[in-house]
């Protein structure tokens, strides 16, 4: 089965249900307080499925910034 990356992120209706808000900035607050990563273009929010699974199950999920010194031997 392959995955494409539409099926990579949420859908508006998925973003509305998850966040109980109908507009994108009211939704990018509900996303941020709750600590899940998402991009904002123009009017549209990218919320990765993963990181919803992530936040589901407890796990701090923190977006990449730079080198991981920790994978570093």
């Amino acid at each position: 089965m392959t995955t494409t990356l539409a099926d990579e992120f949420l859908s508006a209706a998925e973003i509305k249900k998850l966040t109980s808000e109908d507009k994108a900035e009211r939704q990018a607050l509900v996303l941020a307080a709750d600590g899940i990563p998402f991009k904002q273009r123009g009017n549209r929010l990218l919320v990765s499925r993963f990181h919803c699974r992530e936040w589901l199950s407890g796990r701090v999920v923190t977006p990449s910034r730079g080198v991981n010194l920790a994978a570093v031997k």
